[in-house]
C-alpha cells in the first residue's frame, strides 16, 4: 500500500481568533469565526451562508461514500 502526502498551502495558515483552516474537498478552505458564530472565506471576505455550509458538508460525505 502507498502513501500520497498533499502539500498543504502555506496562504491558509492558522490564524489569531479564527479556528482552521478547514479544507474541503473541492479546494475551498474556511475558517470559523467563534465571535460571529460562523464560517468565513478568505478568498472571498464573506462568512458562508447556511446553505453553503451544507453543500460543503456534502461534498465531505459524498468524498466518504465513494471511497
Amino acid at each position: 500500500m502507498a502513501y500520497r502526502v498533499q502539500q498543504i498551502r502555506d496562504d491558509y495558515a492558522p490564524r489569531k481568533g479564527l479556528e482552521g483552516p478547514f479544507r474541503y474537498p473541492n479546494g475551498r478552505v474556511v475558517y470559523y469565526d467563534a465571535k460571529a458564530g460562523q464560517y468565513w472565506d478568505p478568498k472571498t471576505d464573506f462568512y458562508l451562508d447556511q446553505d453553503e455550509l451544507l453543500l460543503l458538508n456534502g461534498l465531505i460525505f459524498e468524498a466518504l461514500t465513494n471511497r
